[in-house]
């Protein structure tokens, strides 16, 4: 359910480490095989930029994703994020370690998803997101819901809100203005 805007604010001032899921959240969710059976990603620029804004301030981002795939490597290189972790099944197991080898709480993390496997980690973020199309059992779990499908901007949506709940917007975009 999602909560009213004041205490979404007031959860994302704790926001430490931003961890999100790939497909239906970082893409549209769907999985398109070129000729040669190689898998094509399409990633959103601006849910990219996004991340570089929240890592320009200090936030912390971490992939947790179900399935493997040589495009989510690329792409989290490319935006140098560290903390990966590709064929995560179980997801819990993996956000407490992140959790662990972070020294950060539950109420330090927000966590972006879209479908059942991420309940649980929505369920223990401190801030838990859904993207505008996710099911609507994760929808019913998050702090707040984006107005912006999977893939087409709800990540960048997510990262503003913190930033700006943060007061550290300005400081993250100040070389565009």
């Amino acid at each position: 359910m999602s909560e009213d805007i004041r205490t979404v604010q007031q959860k994302a001032k704790s926001i430490r480490m931003f961890i999100m899921d790939v497909d239906g959240v970082l893409t549209d969710g769907r999985i398109i095989y070129a000729g040669d059976g190689q898998e094509i990603k399409n990633f959103n620029v601006r849910d990219g930029f996004g991340i570089r804004l929240a890592q320009r301030v200090g936030i912390k981002t971490a992939i947790i994703t179900a399935r493997y795939s040589s495009m989510v490597t690329q792409r989290t290189r490319e935006l140098e994020i560290t903390e990966v972790h590709q064929n995560a099944l179980k997801k819990l197991p993996v956000y407490e370690q992140i959790l662990q080898t972070h020294q950060l709480t539950d109420e330090q993390v927000a966590y972006i998803g879209d479908d059942l496997v991420d309940l649980p980690l929505l369920r223990r973020a401190g801030l838990a997101i859904a993207v505008a199309d996710a099911t609507s059992e994760v929808i019913q779990a998050a702090h707040y819901v984006t107005q912006k499908p999977g893939g087409k901007g709800a990540v960048r949506e997510a990262v503003e809100l913190i930033l700006k709940a943060q007061g550290s917007w300005q400081e993250a975009t100040a070389r565009y203005f």
